[in-house]
This record gives C-alpha cells, structure tokens and sequence, in this order.
C-alpha cells in the first residue's frame, strides 16, 4: 500500500467546482463563534460538494485569518452568504421551496440513522452556536429536527465534528 500524492487525487479545479452539479444541501450556521469551525464546514462543504453555506449572525465572513486557518481554501469555492439572523436565512430557504432541518435535541428529533430523505428534495442543515445550539425561534420555523445519537456522558458534540457527520450520512443517502 502507498499513499497517493496529490496530483494522482483527480480534485477538481476551482472553477471545475464552481461549475459542477452540486449535491442538494445548504448549511447553515447559527451564531457560530468560532472561524476555526466556521473554515472546518467550509472544508466539509467542500468534500461533499454542497451548494452553499449560510452564515448567520454572528458567525464571522471570510476574509477572516481564522477561516482561513482551517478553510484551506474552500472558501474560494464554495458559495456562501450572510444574513442577519437565522431566522432571515430559513426564511428565504423555505420560499426557495427547500426542507430545513435543525441539527439539535429536541422533542421528536429524527434519530440520524431513522431520518429518510427524498433524492428530489433540496435541503437545509441548521447547526447552532457552540454554547447554545440551535435557537428556539429556529427550531420553530424548521420543517423538523435530526439528532445525532450520543452514548457517551457529554451531551453535544463539537459544531464542526457534527456537521461532518450529518452531512456524510445525507450524503450517502442521496448518492449510494
């Protein structure tokens, strides 16, 4: 066995990415206070080929050294805009006829393994701040909520390690 380098990984190129068909899921991050979670969903984004990333509130914009930091670049490629609140941004991804779905515990939450998705739907991710997770006034205008199942004695998972994991599952039941 031998590591591959990196001309042999058959990436695309910036405007390859740009132009590409994208899998059908947007982020969007809550209050996120962190430019090195904030550069780690740019990244996964980036993987997984997502449309675009909603960065609400106090989430902090590339250009920001921190995004950078962990970006690595995926900010040059995927798309992303800012809105004041979270709210303004489900709002206008409900009119664009796309499913919202906090990524939080509350009651009836969908277990990630038990949640169903329809290939012909797009999709909309909401991940919240590192503290507080996902605001209630959120919550109540998603289309329902995806908890990821914990065993252990903490009670959340790191923003960027949960956006990781929510998006590989979708995505695998979108393409496989």
């Amino acid at each position: 066995m031998r590591k591959l380098q990196n001309s042999e990984l058959e990436r695309k190129s910036v405007d390859d990415f740009i132009n590409a068909e994208k899998t059908p899921i947007t982020i969007v991050l809550d209050d996120v206070r962190s430019g090195h979670n904030i550069g780690s969903v740019f990244r996964t984004a980036d993987a997984f080929l997502l449309e675009k990333i909603c960065l609400c509130g106090i989430t902090a914009t590339p250009p920001n050294k921190e995004i950078y930091k962990t970006a690595l670049g995926a900010t040059e490629t995927v798309a992303w805009e800012h809105f004041p609140s979270v709210t303004d941004a489900i709002l206008k991804l409900k009119q664009q006829s796309i499913k919202v779905f906090a990524v939080e515990q509350v009651e009836s939450a969908v277990m990630l393994q038990d949640f169903q998705i329809n290939g012909d739907e797009k999709y909309a991710l909401v991940f919240g701040n590192e503290v507080f997770g996902v605001a209630q006034q959120a919550i109540a205008l998603c289309d329902g909520s995806i908890e990821i199942p914990q065993l252990g004695t903490k009670h959340s998972l790191n923003i960027s390690v949960s956006a990781g994991i929510v998006v590989w599952d979708l995505f695998q039941k979108l393409h496989y």
